[in-house]
């Protein structure tokens, strides 16, 4: 096994870890797990987008935006796509009858 499979075998249960992080409600630590596998392998566009994911339930918005972005540049036709597309949607929307009860 090259050096490469061992790399995104690894690099899969720790996504996989993450994401039982964050299904405990343990969002906090999913995300530092989540950063040292970016770290490690900034082209993990799985990590990036579950990142994006549980920064987008954070509320934070601008970061999770980055990463979906990222996410996407790797892989075009993943889930980060449609998440980025959606998320800028949510960004864009403008309701004046709300500025003025």
């Amino acid at each position: 096994m090259g050096a490469f499979s061992f790399l995104a075998m690894s690099t899969s249960h720790t996504i996989e870890d993450a994401r039982t992080l964050a299904s405990q409600g343990r969002t906090d630590e999913a995300i530092a797990l989540l950063d040292e596998i970016i770290t490690a392998s900034p082209a993990s566009g799985d990590a990036l987008f579950l990142r994006g994911k549980l920064l987008w339930k954070l509320g934070r918005r601008a970061e999770a935006t980055s990463d979906y972005i990222k996410a996407a540049d790797i892989d075009p036709d993943g889930p980060a796509s449609r998440a980025l597309e959606m998320a800028r949607s949510v960004e864009s929307f403008f309701n004046p009858d709300l500025l003025n009860p």
